[in-house]
C-alpha cells in the first residue's frame, strides 16, 4: 500500500511539474499584478471611506458638543427660574446628546484603528507589487530574444577577443 501511495505521489509531481512547464509564467506573473492592483486599489477606496466616516463622525461631534453647551445654557435659566419639569426636559435631551457623543468618540477610535491598519497594509501591498512589477520587467527582458543577444556579447571571453585581433592584424598585414 505503502508503495502505491509513493507512486501516486510521484506521478501527482510529475504531472504538477509538466503543467508548471505548460504554462506561461509571464502571463501568470501579469495576472498577479493585475490582481494585486486591483486589492490595492480596493484598500485605497476603503481608506477613502474610512476618512470620510471620520470627517463625518468629527462634524457629529462637534454639533453635539455645541447641543451640549446650549443644553448647559439653557438648563442655568431654567434652575434659575425654579422650572423643573423643563429642567427634567433638558437634562433628558442633554444625556442623550452625551451618549451619542460617546458613541461617537467610540466609532472614531475605531475607525482610526481601523485606518492604521489599512495604510499599513496599503504599504505592504504597494511594495509587494512593486517588486512583483520589477520581477515581471526582468522576465519579460529574459524572454525579449534581443535582451539574449545583448548578454551573450557580454559573455565574450577573452580568448575569443585574442583570435579576433590576430584575424584583423593579418587581414591587414595582406591588404
Amino acid at each position: 500500500m505503502a508503495l502505491i501511495t509513493r507512486l501516486s505521489r510521484l506521478f501527482e509531481a510529475d504531472f504538477h511539474a509538466v503543467l508548471d512547464r505548460i504554462e506561461e509564467p509571464d502571463l501568470q506573473l501579469r495576472q498577479a499584478v493585475r490582481e494585486m492592483q486591483l486589492a490595492l486599489d480596493q484598500n485605497q477606496q476603503r481608506l477613502k471611506l474610512l476618512q470620510h466616516e471620520a470627517e463625518q463622525l468629527a462634524k457629529a461631534a462637534v454639533e453635539l458638543t455645541a447641543s451640549l453647551e446650549g443644553y448647559d445654557e439653557e438648563l442655568d435659566i431654567c434652575l434659575a427660574a425654579n422650572k423643573d419639569d423643563l429642567a427634567r426636559d433638558l437634562l433628558r435631551r442633554k444625556l442623550a446628546a452625551d451618549r451619542q457623543l460617546q458613541a461617537a468618540k467610540n466609532q472614531s477610535a475605531g475607525i482610526e484603528a481601523q485606518q492604521q491598519r489599512l495604510a499599513s497594509e496599503i504599504d505592504e501591498q504597494r511594495e509587494q507589487l512593486t517588486s512583483m512589477k520589477q520581477k515581471l520587467e526582468l522576465l519579460v527582458s529574459d524572454d525579449n530574444p534581443l535582451a539574449r543577444e545583448f548578454d551573450h556579447a557580454d559573455a565574450i571571453r577573452n580568448e575569443e577577443i585574442e583570435i579576433a585581433l590576430l584575424r584583423e592584424k593579418q587581414r591587414r598585414v595582406k591588404s
